[in-house]
Formats: structure tokens, C-alpha cells, sequence
């Protein structure tokens, strides 16, 4: 006789607490110190390994974002296969590893392998996204997406200050090294986490009435739904990315008087709106996402474009805060949005395609802020993203009313 798996399972079998979110949010934030705090120093790192001039820094920067692009689909299909948390445990695990073989490398082609291995191996973000959508739901599942993202703004603040501040005593070369016990120990604090298990399945329209959460047997967004989420992250990553590259260049010949100090502050300025901002915002947008998300996209394109003008110390502040705002009213929109798609999906395949799409976004806006600066001066990748801004930002205005 077949043993029929019952219906309903306690509550703490499905979910997660409030507790152990933050713990997964702590994880990642630890994780991620040494893949967005060092690669800023790889022009001092690549003279020691023989490259004296740092010719190839810009191409290893992209190096782990495209090994991850191409890696995120398969870890998330092995996950939806045998565990979110296996999955996330091997991706820190894979971090540690690449950490301790970048660290160790003596040569150019060794290191340029540790961060290939750093990509394919890694991708902590969309593991961490999938295990999180394998035990929430909703609301509560897009207000943890929502932290996640704060976990890493908080570290791309963070993590280059850390490094420079250890510069001093350890080469940034070789803190690769000290930096790798940073995922051991968010693995160790992960295994003692539970294995999510998917909520039962419930007809389709049935609302149980309760707050445990429950997935639909049917996807509560159409199929086109999905790839429109993946076209808003594509271009939202594409066009707030694109201001970066050449951020510090622009500060320094408007500002010929700022320090290094002012011009990172500048940097940091929309990531630190974000970390203030985003608990109300999600407050604000969880019941009109779209809405939201054309805001944002508006926002954004109003701040890229206000770069342009930007002759002193307030404007390029004031510049950075309203594209601070912009970034945080799309990434707060999309983790609502992506938190509607995962009901009823497989969390794996579907955060790890949203990876590799938000990978492809930053590798785009990459080639484009440098082909944009090579004809067009500093000035010019904001343009572009300004384009991309307005377009993507007409694209939700013509689709907030979807259903859902």
C-alpha cells in the first residue's frame, strides 16, 4: 500500500521565524564581504601577481559575475532537486574555497581560475532567495527578499572600508585568505538552520484563512508575468549599475578638490537611502507594485540624469540621494513582484534564472558604461541609463494594471 504524505504539516515545518531570517540575513552579509569589498583593490592586488600595470583588472571584475550568471540556473534546478539548504550550504562552502585558492595564488592565470571558481561555485545570493521561498510566502517572503537586499547594500557599503582600513597590515591580495573563514561561519550558523519544506498545495482560489503559509497549485502570475519580472530586473540592474564604473572619475574632475574619502561617501550615498528607507517603502508598495516600480524607474532616471549637471558637493549629493530613493523603491517593488511569481514555482529555478538575468544586467551595463566613456567622457554612461530608466519605467506604467 502507498503511504500518502498528509496535507497539513505544523506550522514551524513551513516557515521560518523572525529570528532565523535574520540569522539567513546575517549569513549573507558575512559571505559577501570578500566578493564586494575586494575586487575595488584589484589594481593593487594584479601588480603582485605580474600584471604591473593592472591592464586586466577590469576584465576580472566581470569574471565572477559571469561564472555566477551561468551557474545560477543549474544550482537552483539541483536545489529544487535535493534542498535549498544543502544548496546554500554548498555555495558558502564554494565561496571558502575560491576565497583560500585567490588568497594562495601566485600567478595571474591561478587567480584569474580562484575567481571563475568564485562565480561558478558561489552565487549565495540566489541560493539564499531560494531557501527563503521555500518556507515564506507573500508578504513575508517579500519583506525577507527586502532584507536581503539591505544585507547587501549594508556590505557593499561596508566591506571596502574594512578593506582599506586593513590595508595597512595585511595585502589586500592575501586577506583573501582571512576572508574565506567569513563563509565557513556563515555555514556553520546555516546547518543549524532548518530544511524548508514547501507549504501544502491548496486549490486554486482557496484561502485557508490562516497565517501559515500556503502555495497554490497553480502559479498566481502568467507565464508572461514572469518574464515580464525578468525584463524589469534586467533593466533596472542595467541602469543603476551603468553609473557606477566611472562614478569616482566624474567626482574627481567635477570636484578637483574632494578626497577619496568625499567620493566614496558619494558612492555609498543611494545604498545608505536604501538601508534607512526600505522597510517603509515596502509599507508603501506592497498592495501596487507596479505602480511602485515605475516610480522607482522615474526616480532613477531623474537622478542619473541630474549627474550630468552636477558642479558641486550638494547637488551631487542631492543627485545620489534621489537616485538613492529610485533604487530603493525599484528593489523594494521587484521583491514584492518576485515574491507573486515564486508562489507556486520551484524557488530554485526560478531565483536562479532571476540571477543569471540580473548577472547578464550588470555585465551589460558594464560593456555599456565603457563603451559610453570611451566616446562620450565620464559623464556619458548616465545618459544611457537615463534612456534605459524612462523606458523601463513607461514599460510598468503600460502594465500596472496586469492581473495578478
Amino acid at each position: 500500500m502507498t503511504t500518502v504524505e498528509p496535507l497539513s504539516r505544523p506550522a514551524e515545518a513551513t516557515g521560518l521565524d523572525r529570528r532565523q531570517v535574520h540569522a539567513v540575513a546575517a549569513c549573507y552579509f558575512v559571505a559577501s564581504f570578500a566578493a564586494l569589498g575586494l575586487p575595488p583593490y584589484l589594481t593593487e592586488i594584479l601588480p603582485t601577481l605580474g600584471d604591473h600595470s593592472g591592464h586586466w583588472a577590469g576584465l576580472l571584475y566581470v569574471v565572477p559575475t559571469v561564472f555566477t550568471a551561468l551557474g545560477a540556473p543549474l544550482w537552483g534546478r539541483l536545489a529544487d532537486r535535493f534542498g535549498q539548504k544543502r544548496l546554500l550550504l554548498r555555495a558558502q562552502l564554494g565561496l571558502a574555497v575560491s576565497f583560500l585558492l585567490a588568497g594562495a595564488a601566485d600567478s595571474l592565470p591561478a587567480f584569474t581560475v580562484a575567481l571563475v571558481l568564485q562565480g561558478f561555485l558561489g552565487g549565495t545570493f540566489s541560493a539564499t532567495n531560494g531557501y527563503l521561498a521555500a518556507a515564506l510566502d507573500g508578504s513575508r517572503l517579500s519583506k525577507a527578499l527586502t532584507l536581503m537586499q539591505g544585507s547587501a547594500r549594508a556590505a557593499l557599503v561596508a566591506a571596502p572600508i574594512l578593506v582599506g582600513a586593513l590595508s595597512p597590515w595585511i595585502d589586500p591580495h592575501r586577506q583573501y585568505l582571512v576572508m574565506a573563514v567569513l563563509p565557513l561561519t556563515a555555514a556553520a550558523l546555516l546547518n543549524s538552520l532548518p530544511e524548508p519544506v514547501r507549504p501544502p498545495l491548496a486549490p486554486a482560489g482557496h484561502d485557508a484563512g490562516t497565517s501559515t503559509p500556503t502555495v497554490s497549485a497553480v502559479p498566481a502570475d502568467r507565464p508572461g508575468s514572469l518574464r515580464l519580472l525578468y525584463t524589469f530586473e534586467f533593466a533596472f540592474v542595467f541602469a543603476t549599475i551603468i553609473s557606477f564604473p566611472y562614478l569616482i572619475t566624474l567626482v574627481q574632475q567635477r570636484l578637483p578638490g574632494a578626497g577619496g574619502t568625499v567620493a566614496g561617501l558619494l558612492f555609498a550615498l543611494p545604498h545608505l537611502v536604501y538601508l534607512v528607507g526600505a522597510g517603509r517603502v515596502h509599507a508603501a508598495v506592497e498592495a501596487r507594485p507596479r505602480s511602485g516600480l515605475a516610480l522607482g524607474f522615474a526616480l532613477v532616471a531623474v537622478g542619473l540624469v541630474g549627474h550630468a549637471p552636477a558642479h558641486s558637493l550638494l547637488t551631487f549629493a542631492l543627485t545620489r540621494a534621489v537616485l538613492g530613493l529610485g533604487m530603493t523603491f525599484g528593489l523594494v517593488c521587484l521583491a514584492v513582484l518576485a515574491a507573486e511569481a515564486a508562489r507556486g514555482r520551484a524557488p530554485g529555478r526560478m531565483f536562479g534564472t532571476r540571477e543569471t538575468v540580473s548577472k547578464c544586467g550588470a555585465v551589460a551595463a558594464g560593456l555599456a558604461a565603457a563603451l559610453a566613456n570611451g566616446s562620450g567622457g565620464p559623464a556619458a554612461p548616465v545618459v544611457t541609463g537615463t534612456v534605459a530608466a524612462l523606458a523601463a519605467a513607461l514599460l510598468a506604467l503600460l502594465t500596472r494594471r496586469s492581473p495578478r
